[in-house]
Order: structure tokens, then C-alpha cells, then sequence
């Protein structure tokens, strides 16, 4: 009985919340997912957890984007409003070619400008993402096929997003699979989140821990090996650089495109994967070029 109402409630949070642009929606279930033609994005989870508020705000905010409403003294708007004007001032020769991809429509500057861990001549592409994010999976396969041809200058992060317990949890475990050298394990807990409805995350950590252990040994894994790597430095010390790098972006929906921690771009203001997957490659290739 337990399990079951634990199940509904973290179903409950998936549905409760899927339209891009607002920081009062969250993310939606599989079951909810849009056919490939309607582009969307997970959003944060509200700070209250009243469902009724929730579905208010929700509604409120989704009909202020559609028609076009921004807070006048929203600092995102002031934030993109130096970008652009910085963005007008390059050179002809450092815009992408014109006509194919508009700043400020399919991708924005990042205000202030992050610092990157990649060597010279390289080019960091960052992915923000969510393990229990339906347009994240939709997202993985062009990701991997992208992987197997990207230019050789382009290095690929994936960060996952971290806004409340559940992220929390699933970042963890993210981290803990690349401690333990299984990135086969990534494509897995994708179908065990959203497709068999294994939440692998509770309301305390030593309960996540134990779900997450008990799918790992499902895997191969041993719950020794599992908790040895779950509590390590190194998974410690991403979780707090993924903390950082979810306030330094600015994220407020998954999955996000990070290019050279100077822009970031998105499946909708691409308009389709494979439409992000080629902005992807001019953006780090313009990025290249300077």
C-alpha cells in the first residue's frame, strides 16, 4: 500500500507539469508525452506543494507565454537583453551564417559567460538533463548517433539538473554509474524511470540508496560495490559542481544545451532534435573558429 502511494505521488509530480518557459510547472510523465511534433521541456518543481496552486500557476503561466506576457522586471529579460545587444556587436565574420539561426529565437547568450574545463582548441557542449525527463530520453538517441560523429573539438558533458529531492536522487545516481564505469547503466535507468516505473529515489537518502542499490544488482552490480562508489569523493564533489553549474546556467527546463558556457539553446527554440543537433555543430564550430 505504501509502495503504491509513494508510486502515485512521484507519477503525480511527473504529470503535474510540463510547459517551457515557467519556473511553477514540473516535469511530465511518459504517459504524457507529446507525439514528436509538439516540442516541450521539464520545468522545475514549485516551492509549495499544494496540487491546486500548482495547477493554477501552471495554467496562469502557460497563458501568459502564450501571448508572449514577460514580467517587466524579470532579470532574465535584462540578462538576454545585454546578451543580444553584446551578440549585434561581434563582427559579421563571428555571427553564424545569416538567416539560418537568430539569436535571441533559436538560442541565447549566457549572462554572465561560464568558464569552461576544456583545453585549447576544444569546445565544451554541455547537456542539463533529468534521468526521469521524457523529452530528455526522446533526446538520448540523436545524442548518441551525434556522439559517434562530432567533430573531434568538441567535448561533450552531461549534467543533471538539480532542483529538488527526486533530481537529487537521480543525479546521484547519474554520478554513481560513471564512478562505477557502466555508461551502458544510463540508457537503462532512462527505461527503469519512466518505462517500469522504478522511482530509484525515496523520501530519505539510506531509502534511495537501497532502491538504487537493488536495481544496480539487477545490473551486475553488487550493493557493495554500488555504496562504495554512491558515497565516494569524486560523486560528491559533482554533485556540488552540479548544484553550482544549475544556478550558473540559469536553468529553468530540461534538457538544456550549454555551448562553450556562452549559449544555450533547447529542442523548442531549435524547433526539433535534429534541428538542436546541427545549431549544436554551427555554434561550436563558430566557437572553434575564434
Amino acid at each position: 500500500m505504501i509502495r503504491s502511494i509513494a508510486l502515485t505521488a512521484f507519477l503525480t509530480l511527473i504529470v503535474c507539469s510540463c510547459a517551457r518557459g515557467s519556473q511553477n510547472q514540473h516535469p511530465v510523465t511518459q504517459a504524457s508525452k507529446p507525439p514528436p511534433s509538439v516540442i516541450q521541456q521539464e520545468t522545475p518543481p514549485p516551492a509549495q506543494p499544494d496540487t491546486t496552486t500548482q495547477q493554477s500557476e501552471v495554467q496562469q503561466a502557460t497563458a501568459a507565454q502564450e501571448k508572449g506576457d514577460e514580467p517587466e522586471d524579470d532579470p532574465r529579460a535584462a540578462r538576454g537583453d545585454a546578451g543580444l545587444e553584446r551578440l549585434a556587436q561581434l563582427p559579421a565574420d563571428q555571427q553564424l551564417p545569416g538567416g539560418k539561426w537568430k539569436a535571441g529565437v533559436n538560442y541565447d547568450p549566457l549572462v554572465p559567460a561560464q568558464p569552461t574545463t576544456v583545453g585549447p582548441g576544444k569546445v565544451e557542449v554541455v547537456e542539463v538533463f533529468w534521468l526521469g525527463c521524457p523529452h530528455c530520453a526522446a533526446l538520448e538517441p540523436y545524442i548518441q548517433s551525434w556522439l559517434k560523429n562530432k567533430p573531434p573539438y568538441i567535448d561533450f558533458v552531461r549534467v543533471p539538473v538539480m532542483w529538488g529531492p527526486a533530481h537529487r536522487a537521480h543525479a546521484h545516481l547519474f554520478y554513481t554509474i560513471a564512478a562505477l564505469n557502466r555508461q551502458d547503466l544510463v540508457q537503462k535507468a532512462f527505461d527503469a524511470i519512466q518505462n517500469q516505473h522504478q522511482m530509484l529515489f525515496a523520501t530519505g537518502e539510506d531509502d534511495s540508496l537501497k532502491a538504487q542499490q537493488a536495481w544496480a544488482k539487477e545490473n551486475g552490480v553488487s550493493p557493495d560495490d554500488y555504496a562504495k562508489a554512491y558515497n565516494s569523493f569524486s560523486v560528491n564533489s559533482n554533485l556540488q559542481r552540479a548544484e553550482q553549474l544549475t544556478q550558473r546556467y540559469h536553468v529553468e527546463g530540461v534538457p538544456l544545451v550549454v555551448i562553450n558556457g556562452k549559449f544555450t539553446t533547447d529542442v523548442a527554440k531549435a524547433n526539433g532534435q535534429s534541428n538542436l543537433i546541427a545549431l549544436i555543430d554551427d555554434l561550436a564550430a563558430a566557437e572553434h573558429k575564434h
